[in-house]
């Protein structure tokens, strides 16, 4: 069994929203507190970066249009004791789909954590 990083992004929908750092914010914020009131204080919650596709730069994931923004979330937790990868990327996706119910989530990468002995 091995313990392993389960990076994750979010698809989070902000409404009534004008400017992208208030979108971010209130994305984030919101994440957090539905974690939290699931006591997973234990996922990190970061906006996500997209490459521009001009120069490769990393810029926020967010969009706004109509008042409404999409903004990308990067998720991250440690999972402990698992069989594998898949394993792993099963039980990440499990647990915070589960306090994040109705947003879309996928695995993106999956970090094996060397063993401390």
């Amino acid at each position: 069994m091995t313990n392993y990083i389960v990076a994750m992004e979010a698809a989070w929908l902000v409404r009534d929203v004008e400017q992208i750092d208030d979108a971010i914010g209130v994305a984030v914020s919101e994440a957090g507190k539905r974690l939290n009131s699931e006591d997973m204080d234990y996922v990190e919650v970061e906006v996500g970066a997209t490459g521009c596709p001009a120069c490769g730069e990393p810029f926020d994931s967010a969009f706004i249009a109509a008042d409404t923004a999409l903004v990308g979330l990067g998720l991250e937790m440690e999972v402990f004791n698992a069989d594998g990868e898949e394993h792993a990327s099963r039980i990440a996706k499990s647990e915070v789909g589960g306090a994040l119910r109705d947003v879309p989530l996928s695995v993106v990468e999956v970090i094996e954590v060397p063993d401390e002995d």
